[in-house]
């Protein structure tokens, strides 16, 4: 099955299963709109508490924030059989490595952004197969805003944020961005029957 999400066409993987199994409650398309909608609560929530710190304590205080308001609030979004996280491939942050399919779709979205997309609309949704199980993935790209990221991901580091980051994330790689650049994603899977 083929379907138009964001700025690309995804091709719906279902290995030789129909899309609308007798036992499977949730088009593709359903399960899409439902991830958007746990990653439009997720960023909001996150991008509110990022502001607030910023406001309170300066680019430090929001670093506090990635590095414990951020894991709770994916924690809290994975509910519903969801699991809800971030990745990249310039990781602050190890344990957010990405997995095989991960990496494939931020390197679609790299090269969508570089004919053109806009990183804003970059998504991927898709249905995999392994191993007998069933489990619908989904990416949604994480564009670079100038403010409040560039304050702790840009080329021009304050010294205290660089302590900070040295700090909670001696393997920091996630630095050198610019306003507009891909920062991660968003990534949601889901099992399925």
């Amino acid at each position: 099955m083929i379907f138009r999400i964001g700025a690309i066409t995804i091709c719906t993987a279902i290995l030789g299963v129909a899309a609308a199994d007798a036992g499977e409650t949730a088009t593709p398309e359903a399960l899409a709109s439902e991830a958007r909608g746990i990653v439009g609560r997720f960023a909001d929530r996150l991008k509110g508490e990022l502001v607030g710190a910023m406001k309170a304590g300066g680019p430090v205080a929001a670093i506090g924030v990635c590095n414990t308001a951020a894991p709770a609030i994916a924690s809290e979004a994975s509910a519903g059989g969801w699991i809800v996280r971030r990745t990249s491939l310039k990781l602050r942050n190890s344990a957010t490595a990405p997995d095989a399919w991960e990496t494939e779709t931020l390197a679609r979205f790299e090269a969508a952004k570089a004919g053109g997309a806009d990183p804003a609309k970059l998504e991927r949704a898709e249905i995999l197969e392994s191993d007998g199980a069933r489990r619908f993935r989904y990416m949604k790209a994480i564009p670079t805003a100038a403010e409040p990221c560039l304050a702790c991901h840009g080329t021009n580091l304050a010294e205290p944020v660089k302590a900070k980051l040295a700090e909670l994330y001696p393997d920091d790689k996630a630095t050198g961005y610019s306003a507009g650049d891909i920062r991660g994603a968003f990534t949601l899977s889901k099992p399925l029957p």
